[in-house]
């Protein structure tokens, strides 16, 4: 007769070790310490097998009965229930070491073709908005939901443009845990369209009088010295901002007046040569004084081993009265009115821009093209600007 779990929970122990059977192989082994566990006895291969199930009350009557019928379907199907459970152990201690960290970690070292800091850039995303929620989830085991959730809070922060990014290396990296076998699908792939980006922003010129009006805010600025020395250098050498706060003193002849910025420093990692127009140079011989002692032009007041922030500047900018513009838009107003200015080819122009390369491969670019126009270029622009600020003056 079936036992009951009165009759469980009232048995005794006794000087040696009883059963207590239920049905179909399933029974209850209570040990003189008082401890009841439950076993499953089968045959297979005309052999008497015993499977342990666990331990009453832990693993109730009915919890007993359902796990014995598990294991009666793995016999009928010539499988010991032991070795089963054993393989699936196996299996999900590799599932455990395989976490979401540890493959995102080793997707990015095995990136190929991508710069130190690119590999850092991702290391940092993942580490900031992914690993302090999942890094310990088995790679297999996180879902859409949960990535969603996590993208969710760079959001609210703010951060749309990079959820966006995020959306798409997360799903670069279950490619690559896919392809390594620790997946077996890209949850990522679900939640493409789940965030908008928002309409670009397209950059801004100047005009001449904005142009004087910027000069004539910056000399009266009380901010610190070599922000404000960055802000004018970002003016008068239309230099992207990423290439300014990255600048070290060992790049930069004053006495030749020339800024030599080497591939590594440039956004598309070709040497980049800066005529330095009069101005610059007297600039760049006061920022000498003020942070000259090291190897970056413009380190940070925090930690000045590193640059000074991206957004540093453009918060300088705001404070100056130009909320509407961003540091970026320099290059904007440089490029119109140098183009306005019927005096410069076009290739000369945008070859001080670093964006020449239409119609010519990399391997013949040539960093000191034009550079005697590029020379003559950078003076009349500074020329131009210090002309627009005594106009503004003037009123």
């Amino acid at each position: 007769m079936p036992l009951t779990d009165v009759q469980i929970r009232q048995a005794k122990p006794g000087d040696k070790p009883r059963k207590l059977s239920d049905s179909r192989g399933l029974y209850v082994e209570v040990r003189p310490t008082g401890g009841k566990f439950w076993r499953y006895r089968y045959k297979l291969d005309g052999k008497e097998n015993v499977f342990a199930l666990g331990e009453y009350p832990e693993l109730s009557l009915a919890d007993a009965r359902a796990e014995r019928d598990k294991a009666r379907v793995l016999v009928k199907e010539g499988r010991h229930p032991a070795h089963v459970r054993q393989t699936e152990r196996a299996k999900q201690l590799a599932e455990n070491g395989n976490t979401f960290r540890q493959v995102a970690l080793e997707w990015i070292a095995s990136k190929e073709g991508v710069s130190d800091g690119y590999r850092a850039q991702l290391t940092r995303a993942f580490t900031r908005n992914l690993f302090p929620y999942i890094g310990r989830v088995p790679v297999r085991d996180v879902t859409a939901a949960m990535l969603l959730e996590c993208l969710q809070r760079m959001e609210r922060r703010g951060a749309r443009y990079y959820a966006i990014s995020m959306i798409n290396w997360v799903s670069q990296m279950y490619r690559f845990a896919v392809r390594t076998l620790r997946a077996d699908a890209d949850p990522a792939a679900a939640l493409y369209g789940a965030f908008v980006r928002p309409p670009v922003e397209h950059s801004t010129a100047m005009s001449a009088e904005e142009i004087g009006r910027f000069r004539a805010e910056l000399s009266g600025y009380g901010g610190f010295r070599a922000n404000v020395i960055a802000l004018e250098l970002l003016q008068l050498l239309f230099v992207r901002t990423v290439e300014l706060r990255r600048g070290r003193w060992e790049h930069v002849d004053l006495d030749a007046a020339i800024w030599d910025i080497p591939p590594e420093l440039m956004k598309k990692r070709r040497r980049h040569l800066v005529p330095l127009p009069a101005r610059a140079v007297e600039l760049l011989r006061e920022l000498r004084a003020i942070t000259g002692a090291g190897e970056l032009m413009f380190p940070g007041l925090r930690h000045p081993g590193k640059p000074i922030d991206g957004s540093t500047l453009n918060r300088a900018l705001e404070r100056l009265g130009f909320k509407g513009f961003s540091c970026h838009d320099f290059r904007a107003t440089a490029s119109t009115h140098l183009y306005d200015s019927g005096l410069f080819r076009g290739e000369v122009i945008e070859m001080q821009l670093a964006h020449a390369e239409d119609n010519k491969t990399k391997a013949a670019y040539n960093h000191a093209q034009y550079l005697d126009e590029r020379v003559g270029l950078m003076q009349w622009w500074q020329d131009y600007c210090i002309e627009a600020e005594r106009k503004y003056r003037a009123g």
